[in-house]
């Protein structure tokens, strides 16, 4: 249970997403079936005090639409769970998941409760003199509902379990509903209830199944909860939705499991108020043509946020070849820069270090606020692209960075900066001509260019690790990475307009890891490299339509099955 508690409790949006994602993943290997109406329904059984909430859609034709995605390796290891996942539950007991289980299950909620607050871990008379008692962390509390579809179904498998060798269970009356408590010989007891014969509510805490009893009676649910209700039957737009996730309080979500900390009263207060710019969070995972596309929002206080959201046209992806593998573009660095130096008034411990930062730079005669961020103030983009020739011939791939920028007076001054502190460092700078552009580069004997820089256009600064990347961008371009094939299909369906994009080609990625696991001796496992061969690729991007909100998509391009 930890373990499922982790992955439900990291409060960022990427965060909620991946949450839906990991959830998608776990039911997809157990074989879902079911519904997909049902999380309002559902909620309404979850008692108010919840921070959060996981609805898993158990429809058939929304997970089979998984099952056009894959290489015939990943699919004999899908195949290979649902295996194991049956024989381990038929062990001891002859339970089917298809025959006993799959024919009744709904829809599944997984709604998170505050933890206790932390208690100190002392059992005796404190000694005088001693030591302060250890605070224990509590974990969260996690109620599961489950929708039933079939009654019949549902009963035949409750009196199965309660068949079981090895297993015992007690009923006990709370409020007119029985409680059922079973426990295996090894294993701590569960305790469930069923409502309204048409919901399974199931918790490792009696206390939590009775909260639930509680709210079917007519105490305050999270469906009643403010600002839950419009996430919830709104949700997040996704085709063939598999799982969401809903946090109607993300502040008061955060703050309950500060509280809960034994290191709660570390957090900086400011920490604390920055929590407020955000309201609520809903995210989503589903499958379409493309692969499993996840999307998240965020409603956040216009008031209170202070991020600057900027559109990008994303023109500067032109600007990279076609085999870039891994890129990370957006707009308006200095802009970002300047918030941060503005936030960082509230943090004395950061204001401290930034203020070290800038002593390091002068030092070598660049002004870190004006040099290095202030001409950054239009498109950039950060790319990695394959080359085995010169210094990147052990590494097989090199870096790039591009900048539009309003301020090329400004830009040309700090490089020239650079290359004086280069010459200084008996690194030979020397100028070349690569595609009627010219190009300084930093020159290491016997091995070639280390570093390069040069003019795109007017407007278009580059900086690149390794001579041959300098050259691939330099030089004229018979396809751009933005008219790719590559990155149409991982990218090129996302959102737009948008703030930029995260972009991986999982194929050449994978060349690379594969090559550094051969020199290393240490291969990629077969299970992880039938997973990875069936991706495609990832593409993420956000924006920002007003101050009120924010929205995060991304994309797990999945390569479609050859498997006959």
């Amino acid at each position: 249970m930890p373990e499922t508690k982790s992955k439900l409790l990291i409060p960022v949006v990427g965060a909620a997403v991946v949450v839906a994602g990991s959830v998608a993943a776990y039911m997809y290997l157990k074989g879902p079936s079911g519904d997909s109406s049902g999380a309002l329904g559902s909620a309404k059984l979850v008692p108010s005090t919840a921070l959060m909430a996981t609805y898993i859609t158990t429809d058939p034709q929304a997970w089979e639409k998984l099952q056009q995605f894959g290489t015939p390796e990943a699919q004999k290891l899908v195949a290979k769970g649902l295996e194991d996942f049956n024989k381990e539950m038929s062990k001891d007991g002859n339970i089917s998941y298809e025959k006993d289980i799959k024919p009744w299950v709904g829809g599944v909620m997984l709604a998170v409760l505050p933890p206790n607050a932390a208690k100190p871990a002392q059992f005796n008379e404190p000694v005088p003199g001693a030591n302060p008692p250890i605070a224990l962390r509590q974990e969260p509390q996690i109620l599961m509902v489950v929708g039933i579809k079939d009654k019949l179904s549902a009963l035949n498998f409750a009196n199965k379990l309660k068949a079981q060798k090895g297993v015992k269970s007690q009923e006990t009356d709370y409020k007119g509903e029985k409680i059922t408590q079973t426990q295996a010989e090894t294993g701590a007891p569960t305790y469930s209830a069923v409502l309204n014969n048409s919901y399974l509510v199931f918790s490792p805490e009696k206390p939590i199944v009775e909260k639930a009893i509680d709210t079917y009676k007519g105490q305050p649910s999270f469906a009643a909860k403010e600002g839950a209700n419009s996430i919830l039957s709104k949700g997040v737009d996704v085709k063939n939705s598999l799982a969401q996730v809903y946090i109607p309080d993300y502040p008061g979500m955060v703050r309950q499991l500060i509280a809960a900390s034994p290191q709660g009263n570390q957090v900086n207060p400011q920490t604390l108020k920055q929590l407020d710019q955000v309201k609520s969070m809903a995210a989503g995972v589903g499958v379409d043509d493309a692969g499993l596309r996840l999307k998240a929002i965020a409603n956040l206080d216009p008031q209170l946020n202070q991020f600057q959201y900027q559109n990008t046209e994303s023109k500067i992806l032109g600007q990279f070849p076609a085999e870039t593998f891994a890129l990370i573009s957006g707009q308006g660095i200095s802009k970002g820069w300047s918030t941060v130096v503005e936030q960082s008034k509230d943090y004395p411990e950061f204001k401290q270090a930034l203020e070290q930062v800038r002593a390091q730079t002068k030092l070598v005669n660049l002004d870190l606020d004006k040099d290095i961020f202030g001409w950054m103030d239009q498109e950039f983009a950060f790319g990695a692209i394959p080359s085995n020739q010169g210094v990147l011939a052990s590494i097989g791939f090199g870096g790039a960075w591009v900048f539009d920028t309003s301020d090329r007076k400004t830009a040309e001054a700090t490089l020239t900066k650079l290359d004086t502190l280069a010459k200084t460092q008996q690194i030979n700078i020397t100028t070349r001509n690569i595609g009627g552009k010219d190009v300084t580069e930093w020159q290491i004997p016997q091995q070639g260019a280390l570093f390069a820089h040069g003019w795109l256009d007017q407007d278009t600064v580059f900086l690149a690790v390794g001579g041959p990347v300098a050259e691939a961008l330099a030089n004229a371009k018979s396809q751009t990475l933005d008219n790719s094939d590559n990155f149409k299909a991982i990218a090129g369906s996302l959102q737009k307009p948008n703030g930029g994009y995260f972009y991986l080609d999982m194929d050449r990625t994978m060349a690379l890891f594969n090559r550094f696991a051969t020199q290393t001796q240490q291969p990629i496992p077969p299970e992880a490299n039938a997973v990875l061969s069936s991706i495609r690729g990832l593409g993420i991007t956000a924006n920002s339509p007003n101050k009120s909100l924010s929205q995060v998509e991304m994309l797990l391009a999945l390569k479609p099955s050859t498997a006959k």
